[in-house]
């Protein structure tokens, strides 16, 4: 099982984004087709909750449609609004030690992954992320030093929402700080229940309890795995190890002897690295976010790459999940 992180840069929407596009849809395509079209929202009524929650990202959404050909489905797909469900693992952390940093895992299918981290420059912010969906948002920094990530809530609740990675795109477009993100992450609904851990460049963070059918709480932990205060969802709470990398993350910061080489090295082990990826919930990858450099570093096996906003290689990195 094996899948290959490309590494690529485009200051405003064009042919490098439709590469991408001509790439991923067939696949993207049958996942959003997965439930019949008839479960999806009308093109109209996608484009009326981008223009009420998410106003400043239509110029953007209406360039890329554009350079997808234009179709009503993929318009539909790429506003990211009520998407059919879906279900990762993932591990994150803001440690403030000598600078403040932003460690994450996240586990997912790699069969199921786009491996792509975008350089972008669409609204005058530049934006350093891992994708999903073609330009939502995992995990990234902008040149402000505002650095996010999410990971899967644990609760089977599904409701009228975006998909989460098209907030955390909002929030890394237009937002400096953590108190801007919250106020985002507060007011545009989600479809389903993810924990989003934000921090800026003054050591200043919060996690985001996120669900359709409840009002966020907004808390100042610096750690979260995949459920929101006590377990809801057993079943999916043994099969990751929630509380287990819960405990373990909560520990790392009551230890002030902890240095920044040994907590990224913690990632790379059980019980935050995992490889049940056959289950979906296989680490593809660790990242680490600097935002005083507003920097970020992704971490496989026997591998690294890390790049700024300001100075950004495109290259590739192929990884073979099966032999480590």
């Amino acid at each position: 099982m094996a899948l290959t992180f490309r590494a690529v840069a485009e200051d405003e929407p064009g042919e490098v984004w439709a590469d991408l596009f001509r790439t991923h849809w067939p696949a993207y395509k049958a996942w959003y087709l997965s439930e019949g079209l008839e479960r999806r929202a009308t093109y109209m009524a996608c484009l009326d909750k981008l223009n009420r929650h998410l106003p400043k990202l239509v110029p953007t959404y209406e360039k890329l449609c554009e350079l997808a050909g234009g179709g009503d489905l993929a318009a539909r797909f790429l506003s990211l609004w009520r998407p059919p469900a879906y279900i990762s693992g993932c591990s994150q952390m803001v440690w403030l030690g000598n600078r403040p940093l932003l460690v994450r895992n996240y586990d997912y299918d790699p069969r199921l992954m786009d491996g792509v981290i975008l350089r972008s420059a669409w609204n005058g912010r530049t934006v350093v992320a891992m994708t999903d969906c073609l330009w939502g948002v995992l995990d990234g920094i902008n040149d402000a030093g505002l650095a996010i990530s999410l990971t899967f809530g644990g609760r089977r609740a599904v409701g009228p929402g975006f998909g989460i990675p098209i907030i955390l795109r909002q929030i890394l477009e237009f937002c400096e700080t953590t108190a801007q993100a919250t106020e985002v992450l507060q007011r545009v609904p989600t479809h389903m229940a993810y924990n989003v851990t934000v921090v800026d460049r003054h050591a200043r963070f919060s996690t985001a309890y996120l669900s359709p059918d409840r009002n966020p709480v907004i808390r100042p932990i610096a750690y979260a795995t995949n459920h929101q205060g006590n377990v809801e969802w057993h079943d999916h709470a043994r099969a990751t190890a929630t509380l287990e990398r819960e405990q373990f993350l909560k520990f790392r910061l009551q230890d002030d002897k902890l240095s920044e080489k040994a907590l990224i090295d913690a990632f790379a082990k059980p019980p935050l690295y995992t490889r049940a990826y056959e289950r979906g919930f296989g680490t593809l990858y660790t990242a680490v976010y600097d935002p005083l450099a507003c920097r970020a570093t992704y971490i496989w096996p026997g591998a690294q790459k890390s790049f700024s906003t300001r100075e950004f290689e495109p290259t590739e990195q192929h990884i073979d999940f099966a032999s480590h």
